[in-house]
């Protein structure tokens, strides 16, 4: 590997990101599912792949975020970060590096910079999932005033910047949920219960059964939104992810089954979920707006993979309240902030996308290359 190349990792609970930068353009970005809460084995599998896909990984810069420090394997959040960058540690320091110079491990720690592997029992709050401030600090370096929308797995970051700045004054996940920028629902693994106590169908509103039948996942695999390759976790009910199967889910959230209606049917009862999780989120997404202030000036970055509920997500945001039109101007973070090395063509645009839904990964490599 050439000597400017850094990968960009962002450990998650569910899902490790990376990204591999040369030159500061991003030429390979990949995803990897990884159940961390089973324990730290999943991350080691995990690593042992990306060394397959990146050979020669050894002698590269690594730049790291993480949230996977949430799972219940760990007793606590800083004993979570500290043996995440240990594992990395053994895995990912080059001897060779260091010895040339400041190492091959960095942590990034939000507004203390970066850190080495020694530093992180002294960093690891600020260490703590900050993967989104990395993704937000790399979209207001290239935009003026905006919003970023990073629509995940599992959650959704609201984060506002202006001036090049990350407005948000908080940083821990427990503070960002009381301000409504950190919402816990995403495109795949959000248990459909959590969205909603009562829903209609055939036109009579059912209680909810508050029950692990179901999840979002069912409802975008359904409506034709959720691509494949972002579908990495198994269903609810450990049973196949066909169209039939995904019916039978999502029967169960008012006690019937797949049989008691048309797949037509099925297909409306999938969006009135979808409907209910863009009401949740334009309510939070209005919140972050006003809050901040956003004015004419403001555009939309969409990242993750559940960027396709942007627009509909920016329209009820902005339909009943005076809130800026510029929101209207939506971009996309693997078109308009990443740099992809791709040449134009499907190349380019499969390239794109994956730094779209892979983004912290992508922004914290981009950030470390930008650092003196």
């Amino acid at each position: 590997m050439p000597e400017r190349t850094v990968i960009g990792w962002d450990i998650g609970g569910a899902h490790v990101k990376a990204c591999m930068l040369q030159g500061g353009e991003v030429r390979d970005v990949a995803q990897w599912a990884c159940p961390l809460w089973l324990g730290m084995d999943r991350l080691d599998a995990v690593l042992h792949a990306a060394r397959q896909r990146w050979h020669g990984m050894a002698a590269a810069r690594h730049a790291v975020t993480m949230t996977g420090e949430m799972v219940d394997l760990f007793a606590n959040r800083e004993d979570g970060v500290c043996r995440i960058a240990g594992e990395l540690a053994r895995s990912l320091e080059s001897p060779a590096a260091s010895a040339r110079g400041p190492g091959s491990l960095h942590f990034f720690a939000g507004d203390a910079g970066w850190g080495r592997v020694a530093d992180v029992p002294a960093l690891w709050d600020a260490i703590a999932s900050a993967n989104w401030l990395a993704t937000a600090r790399h979209a207001a370096l290239r935009y003026h005033t905006g919003l970023l929308v990073d629509i995940g797995s599992t959650t959704t970051d609201l984060i506002a910047f202006r001036h090049g700045r990350v407005l948000a004054p908080d940083r821990t996940d427990a503070q960002r949920l009381a301000s409504g920028e950190l919402v816990y629902h995403g495109v795949v693994r959000t248990p459909l219960c959590a969205l909603a106590h009562r829903i209609d169908w055939r036109g009579t509103p059912h209680n909810v059964m508050n029950e692990f039948f179901a999840t979002t996942a069912d409802v975008y695999r359904l409506t034709g939104e959720l691509d494949p390759a972002h579908d990495q976790h198994p269903s609810a009910d450990s049973a196949p992810k066909d169209l039939d199967a995904t019916r039978q889910r999502l029967a169960r959230m008012i006690g019937l089954d797949r049989r008691d209606a048309t797949d037509d049917e099925w297909l409306a009862f999938a969006r009135r979920w979808r409907a209910a999780q863009i009401a949740l989120l334009a309510d939070e997404m209005r919140r972050v707006i006003v809050t901040h202030g956003l004015d004419d000036d403001a555009v939309i970055v969409s990242a993750g993979c559940g960027a396709f509920l942007v627009g509909d997500l920016v329209a009820q945001a902005t339909a009943d309240a005076p809130l800026p039109r510029a929101t209207h101007r939506q971009l996309a973070y693997g078109r308009d902030v990443a740099r992809v090395a791709a040449p134009a063509g499907t190349e380019r645009q499969v390239m794109q996308d994956w730094a779209q839904v892979c983004a912290p990964s992508v922004a914290v490599a981009a950030l470390f290359d930008m650092d003196p």
